[in-house]
């Protein structure tokens, strides 16, 4: 029995979750809410997050009945994600773990969304896609918003935007610049609803992702998608991969809201394949980089 306690702050949330053998025992986490129209800068954040992390690492002890000699391994976001959060997270982790004289782990933030997606939805050896509001490789700016995807369920009418797909690449940026141009005079002229254009841009942007989706799973003979990351929880997503998917004879995997959103959880998931692999991270290693692709991380927990 191997119980890790994951804690998650990359971004506006900080998580901390305990697994213990694919099981989850806790997950607490705090979101750093700021006034609408305003995005969360890194050194407010990082002040969210040190005024609650004591009391969510407390939180998620309670709630899996444990104590601190109980855990076996401290794991950490070690990045991708904002400096200033990040770093707040691992002076945390890395005093608990000296503290509590354990084990501490660094954790690449994707390959914890990848890894609490297999072990909720039970997904074999799927194609993954990772879409994340700021880490998703796929596209890292622009990427599609909470508030385009809630006014795009009022769209009815496509316009049709730039689509731009190369290979396994796509360009996001072309159709931003081309709505951000065309967006006053279709409007003013009442050619389109304001709902029809963020329609259209998902829509076109989500096509894109399903395309390069569908080219992987050729290119690998892949029969399983495993949907991962923050903006995996729209449905309209998972409903155009699953068409794509039916198409092809293959299944869809996704996650709701309580581990597609950033969470400690998946830290500690990760965490706990990477140390029972024999992996550990010294102290002197224990740093952060707000750059750190899913590709630099040495897989030694499967075939």
């Amino acid at each position: 029995m191997t119980i890790v306690i994951g804690f998650e702050g990359s971004a506006n949330k900080i998580g901390i979750g305990i697994v213990r053998d694919g099981e989850v025992l806790s997950n607490p986490r705090r979101t750093y809410i700021t006034p609408p129209g305003q995005g969360f800068l890194p050194s407010q954040t990082a002040k969210h997050h040190r005024g609650v992390i004591l009391t969510v690492l407390k939180e998620a002890l309670q709630e899996a009945g444990l104590k601190p000699a109980d855990i076996d391994c401290v794991a950490y976001t070690k990045g991708p994600g904002m400096g200033a959060p990040l770093v707040t997270v691992a002076i945390v982790a890395r005093t608990v773990a000296q503290l509590w004289d354990k084990p501490l782990l660094g954790v690449n933030h994707c390959v914890g969304h990848i890894e609490m997606g297999r072990l909720v939805t039970h997904a074999s050896n799927p194609t993954v896609l990772y879409v994340s509001g700021g880490n998703t490789q796929i596209s890292n700016d622009p990427s599609p918003g909470y508030n385009i995807e809630q006014m795009a369920k009022k769209g009815k009418r496509y316009i049709e935007l730039p689509y731009t797909v190369k290979g396994m690449d796509v360009s996001f940026s072309g159709i931003l610049s081309y709505i951000e141009e065309a967006a006053e005079k279709m409007l003013g002229s009442g050619e389109c609803a304001a709902e029809d254009l963020c329609f259209s841009l998902q829509e076109t942007l989500f096509a894109m992702l399903v395309e390069i989706t569908e080219r992987a799973m050729a290119h690998c003979g892949s029969q399983e998608v495993l949907i991962v990351g923050g903006v995996g929880c729209n449905l309209r997503l998972q409903e155009m991969m699953g068409i794509m998917c039916e198409e092809r004879g293959a299944r869809l995997f996704a996650t709701d809201e309580r581990f597609c959103i950033d969470n400690g959880a998946m830290i500690a998931q990760a965490g706990w394949e990477m140390f029972r692999s024999g992996q550990q991270t010294e102290l002197s290693d224990s740093w952060v980089t707000q750059r750190y692709r899913t590709d630099e991380v040495e897989v030694t927990w499967r075939d």
